[in-house]
């Protein structure tokens, strides 16, 4: 018997492939960020920040069908948090 595109069980599985794909996302995108020569802690923090905070808030947005909304919000806000802690890490030397 096929499933039904409203049942609980495709939306638990839609919500699952969400899931691992924002967490492939981020991990794909941490390996790329955090290898780089001549980048700044500014600059890769900042890059990192906004890729988890992008994938957080995709999946958080998703919960209430806003999923573009959310992973953007999201992205700007970890983005701009990465920022901080590594320019901050830039001025102590770190």
């Amino acid at each position: 018997m096929p499933l039904a595109k409203g049942s609980g069980v495709m939306k638990n599985i839609q919500n699952l492939r969400l899931v691992l794909a924002s967490i492939v996302t981020a991990s794909a995108g941490l390996l790329v960020t955090s290898c780089g020569p001549g980048y700044s802690n500014a600059q890769r923090d900042a890059a990192t920040g906004a890729l988890i905070g992008g994938a957080a808030g995709g999946i958080i947005g998703h919960q209430s069908g806003r999923t573009a909304e959310g992973a953007a919000l999201g992205a700007a806000v970890g983005g701009a948090g990465g920022y901080a802690v590594g320019n901050e890490k830039d001025k102590r030397g770190y």
